[in-house]
């Protein structure tokens, strides 16, 4: 069960299993669950190099992803300065103490030019991954009364997934590789988004039921690639996937 802190604001959670621990806002604000784990469960174990995590939150993707790739460090980059506190008291649990030495922080507005993103630590070209979770509903819809949830989870203009998606490309080196999850609605885009700087978009839909419209699509590409646009097979999520991705052991293969 999670644990209140002494001023019950923030929940303490373990993950797969408890080989990690996180701490969340316990009301309000952005608790990370099923797009979290789905989009470090597109991670394979043996990746290796720099990971940055794109709007980390308090950190679960970047954990996660530690958790599922032993040779992979991860840069988490939060903009929000409560979550960005949120992740520096995460990586600092004792529980996640055989993590931190793969695991740092960038507090900063990723939209920046280069030249700030550089200055507060996030140097372009610098990454063989880059995982991001941002806000993908669309600008103007009806918005969580909650104005952090609302902010983690709602794009603030019509033009901010692809300028996003741009920052993406520019941190990757040649060969690189991106991963997103969004909405079904997003494809294009996404897909006009990763234009010329990044090719073999491959598009997985996930699904609540079999027989469902999909609710979440997973993304990936490459940097450099000219690999045509693939769709792959839908992951459901039925009792047995959600148990596995729970519990750290199950994989999305986005080749």
């Amino acid at each position: 069960m999670p644990e209140p802190s002494s001023a019950e604001t923030v929940t303490k959670d373990a993950f797969f299993g408890g080989a990690f621990h996180l701490l969340q806002p316990a009301r309000g604000g952005l608790r990370s669950g099923d797009d979290a784990l789905l989009l470090a469960a597109t991670v394979e174990p043996g990746q290796g190099g720099i990971a940055a995590d794109l709007g980390s939150g308090s950190g679960a993707v970047a954990l996660a992803a530690a958790i599922r790739a032993p040779a992979l460090a991860v840069t988490l980059a939060e903009r929000d300065p409560a979550m960005a506190d949120l992740a520096r008291r995460t990586l600092a649990l004792p529980q996640n103490a055989d993590l931190s030495g793969r695991l740092r922080l960038v507090e900063l507005d990723l939209l920046l030019p280069r030249l700030g993103r550089e200055a507060a630590g996030l140097a372009d070209g610098a990454f063989d991954l880059v995982l991001t979770n941002p806000p993908f509903h669309p600008a103007g819809g009806r918005a969580s009364p909650d104005a952090a949830r609302a902010a983690a989870k709602a794009e603030p203009d019509a033009a901010f997934t692809a300028r996003w998606i741009a920052v993406a490309a520019a941190l990757l080196r040649h060969a690189g590789r991106f991963h997103m999850i969004g909405r079904p609605d997003q494809i294009a885009t996404i897909a006009a988004a990763c234009g010329n700087r990044l090719g073999g978009l491959t598009i997985r839909p996930v699904h609540a039921k079999a027989d469902a419209p999909a609710v979440r699509i997973l993304c990936a590409a490459t940097r450099g690639s000219r690999a045509p646009l693939r769709l792959l097979p839908p992951v459901v999520l039925d009792a047995a996937t959600r148990e596995a991705l729970g519990q750290g052991r199950f994989t999305v293969a986005m080749t």
